[in-house]
């Protein structure tokens, strides 16, 4: 599959569905707290999407049972929301979103503290999305994905963290995962030159141990192999003439 470049008509649509999942993240924050389940802020996330004329992207998406992937501390991603275990105080956890609104794809994620997180979660946290943003800021016409990966993982490693590998970044417009795929390390000046209209996701996930994972019997719970806290921070970017969109951005958010 080739890489899609959007028509101005495709972008704005892109915008309304990036608009719409980042609005989601902003409104679930005040229900994330030590005593509530993840099934809790699921299923407020899906009847937020769903009163706002979307769909949840995720829901029965080759059969993954939930709205929202929820990945709390040594879970990586794909974290299946449930009810059996409610948050404690320190818990982090990442909260990915992803809407579909007029046919088009909105995705994002961040991550949330119940309660207190200690200082070392607190601080994998902080650096996991200034990864992100070293990634975005690669982001122009005529760089290279290796561009975007390189800055990442020089960022992560000169924090003493490692990138986990097997999980990227992705296109994204119509379809939930398009062509390129966006790794998370690599080497500047190689890979796909990025052209304006390109619209794809970076997603970053950070370990505080080592960067092995595992997949558990569920088939889609990813872990870190030795059990250490990981963060991931994703936006959905659109590459413009003088450089980069994002589309995904929160009200009053700053870049790190």
């Amino acid at each position: 599959m080739s890489v899609q470049i959007k028509t101005a008509e495709e972008i704005e649509k892109m915008r309304v569905a990036c608009r719409l999942a980042a609005s989601v993240l902003e409104m679930i924050g005040e229900h994330v707290k030590p005593g509530v389940t993840t099934e809790e802020l699921d299923r407020i996330c899906h009847e937020y999407i769903v009163e706002h004329g979307a769909t949840p992207a995720p829901l029965n998406y080759k059969g993954f049972p939930k709205s929202v992937c929820i990945s709390v501390n040594q879970v990586i991603c794909h974290g299946i929301p449930n009810e059996k275990k409610a948050l404690k105080n320190g818990d982090i956890l990442n909260i990915d979103v992803t809407v579909i609104k007029d046919g088009y794809h909105g995705d994002t994620s961040m991550m949330f503290v119940a309660g207190k997180a200690n200082p070392a979660a607190e601080r994998l946290n902080r650096v996991t999305r200034e990864c992100l943003f070293r990634g975005i800021e690669m982001v122009r016409p005529g760089a290279k994905l290796g561009d975007i990966g390189a800055a990442i993982q020089k960022h992560a490693e000169a924090n003493h963290y490692s990138i986990v590998r097997e999980y990227c970044g992705h296109g994204i417009g119509q379809g939930f995962h398009e062509e390129p795929q966006v790794m998370h390390f690599g080497k500047p000046g190689t890979g796909l030159e990025l052209q304006e209209g390109m619209t794809f996701t970076i997603e970053p996930m950070v370990n505080q141990g080592k960067r092995h994972s595992k997949v558990l019997p569920d088939g889609w719970t990813v872990v870190t192999r030795d059990r250490k806290l990981s963060a991931q921070w994703e936006h959905t970017v659109l590459v413009t003439a003088e450089g980069y969109e994002i589309l995904t951005l929160r009200n009053g958010e700053e870049p790190a």
